[in-house]
């Protein structure tokens, strides 16, 4: 199962709205989606990375120990109010049912795809992830 799939899946099965899986994907292609059907994962690491506040977070997502918690108001800082209202709309929800949704999915997401240090490794590790982090604020 790739990455997208399983994320719709847990959105699926996690979020409190009768979507079905083809809308789930849908949804989280538009607001993660790299542009090649994939999600984006290594650039969303990147984005956290960069950030004070959520570069230990993503650490411990990146990382065989537990994830730690993300909060919906960064989930809404980090990925952007508009975005966060039209993945709401795609799933049939409000905007912070959705944050929370994506707050509860994203460690998750990322956990999984990097198991064994693969999305890591696709960032060209941690000095990868750091660079490509300083890359979006030059």
């Amino acid at each position: 199962m790739d990455i997208l799939q399983l994320g719709a899946q847990l959105l699926s099965d996690n979020v409190d709205a009768s979507v079905d899986r083809e809308s789930a994907t849908n949804a989280l292609s538009s607001l993660l989606g790299d542009g090649q059907g994939g999600v984006d994962l290594a650039g969303l690491a990147a984005k956290m990375s960069s950030s004070g506040d959520l570069a230990d977070i993503v650490g411990s997502w990146l990382g065989d120990g537990a994830n730690a918690p993300i909060s919906a108001d960064s989930v809404e800082a980090l990925l952007g109010d508009e975005q966060i209202a039209s993945f709401a709309s795609k799933m049939g929800m409000d905007a912070k049912s959705a944050a929370a949704g994506l707050a509860d999915l994203l460690p998750q997401l990322v956990d999984k795809s990097s198991s064994g240090g693969s999305l890591l490794d696709a960032a060209g590790g941690v000095d990868g992830l750091l660079g490509a982090a300083k890359s979006l604020f030059k």
